[in-house]
């Protein structure tokens, strides 16, 4: 029997699906330094396993979205889950950080396939049920997020860092029958359309050079940054500039991914009292580059607080919850016939940059102060704002109606 649509069952195991990339890394945090007392080397270099899943994250979609645009998203994400369930596997049996390296990259590859499930969406919506469907998901998402290092940090007590990757193949091996059983292929395909490296390419092409989703992906692109930034420096500076406990750091991140959920419920709800989806996402756009200007003005004056930068961290997260689904949803509509491959292109693009502002972040943080975060954030925000004022708001503007 095939989960409907229009329901809160659907829902969930969209939001499951979405939330399988980002599961993925939090959940293994609290693991990197027994993971590498147990291969003999440093927490650092057990580090480079984020590294090489999120370049696996990066790279995947760019074939998986043309080609879910061809055979359908399901036989896609069923393909992405089995090799998330072997490298898991294997990751879980690595006797090397060399080999847990390589199975930690295809284990992001596996991963990366279910970020086609905002194709799904644009397939299956129109565009005010598609945004809030988006941001139904964008919840679910971030109680994944919220629960994954405490999750982490249970299984890493109970037996091991071994035992973190024995759970995530488990979990793919529920969402496997899920999908192939659960859920009905959405995409309309022309079987007739063969997929080759020229189509592609072609594909590609039209997204690059499409005005609207374009701006779009470059939008959505520097926020996600903003939110990378974020994810690094915070835990540079509460843990080891304000002194916090790893313990009261997680409250802060939990509370900001609380944040993320509140502002893509309020999104919703306003979306169904008529409010444009071009308002919404100004006001979010804006929200972001208050929070985080302010945050850089009063670091180089001297007076960041945990409790005033938490504060602020909580409106961008607000502001991020509040924006990112009216900025997927506008990215993928002028595209239909291939949006799986501009989800792609928009998941690679922000997940490159966002690796970037995190590595600046890591790379200029002083030691004493949050001040690589929030000239991050700010610069970030600042081409956000910019580039939707400047390109997107005007050349989108039959989105907002």
């Amino acid at each position: 029997m095939k989960i409907q649509p229009a329901s809160a069952a659907f829902t969930v195991v969209l939001g499951f699906l979405a939330a399988v990339p980002y599961s993925g890394i939090d959940i293994n945090l609290p693991a990197l330094a027994a993971t590498g007392a147990a291969l003999g080397t440093s927490p650092s270099h057990v580090g480079l396993t984020m590294s090489v899943y999120m370049l696996g994250l990066a790279i995947a979609p760019l074939l998986y979205g043309p080609i879910s645009d061809r055979v359908g998203r399901k036989p896609v994400v069923v393909f992405g889950l089995v090799l998330f369930v072997f490298a898991s596997l294997a990751s879980a049996a690595a006797q090397s950080l060399p080999m847990l390296l390589i199975c930690r990259a295809v284990q992001g590859v596996g991963a990366a396939s279910t970020t086609t499930i905002f194709a799904v969406i644009r397939d299956l919506f129109d565009e005010a049920s598609g945004r809030a469907k988006i941001g139904s998901v964008m919840i679910a998402i971030n109680v994944v997020t919220v629960i994954a290092p405490t999750a982490g940090a249970a299984l890493l007590a109970i037996g091991g860092w071994r035992l973190i990757y024995a759970a995530q193949a488990v979990a793919g091996l529920i969402l496997i029958p899920t999908v192939l059983y659960g859920l009905a292929e959405s995409a309309k395909f022309d079987a007739a359309n063969r997929i080759a490296a020229f189509t592609v390419l072609k594909d590609y092409l039209r997204i690059f050079t499409h005005p609207v989703s374009m701006a779009f992906i470059l939008i959505g692109a520097a926020a996600g940054s903003a939110v990378f930034a974020y994810v690094t420096g915070s835990s540079l500076y509460f843990i080891k500039v304000a002194g916090l406990q790893p313990q009261q750091y997680g409250m802060i991140f939990s509370a900001c991914s609380a944040a993320v959920m509140f502002g893509a419920f309020l999104d919703g709800q306003l979306g169904r009292r008529g409010v444009a989806p071009a308002d919404m996402l100004t006001v979010g756009l804006v929200l972001l580059f208050v929070a985080s200007s302010t945050m850089l003005v009063t670091t180089l004056a001297g007076l960041s607080p945990p409790a005033l930068v938490t504060s602020l961290l909580m409106v961008v997260a607000l502001a991020f919850g509040l924006s990112m689904p009216n900025l997927m949803n506008a990215t993928m509509q002028p595209l239909p016939d291939i949006a799986g491959a501009v989800s792609a292109a928009a998941g690679s693009i922000q997940l490159g940059s966002g690796a970037i502002a995190s590595g600046l972040v890591a790379l200029l943080f002083d030691g004493r102060s949050a001040l690589s975060m929030a000239a991050v954030m700010a610069a970030t925000t600042l081409l956000a704002l910019t580039l939707y004022l400047r390109f997107a708001r005007s050349a989108g503007r039959p989105l907002a109606t």
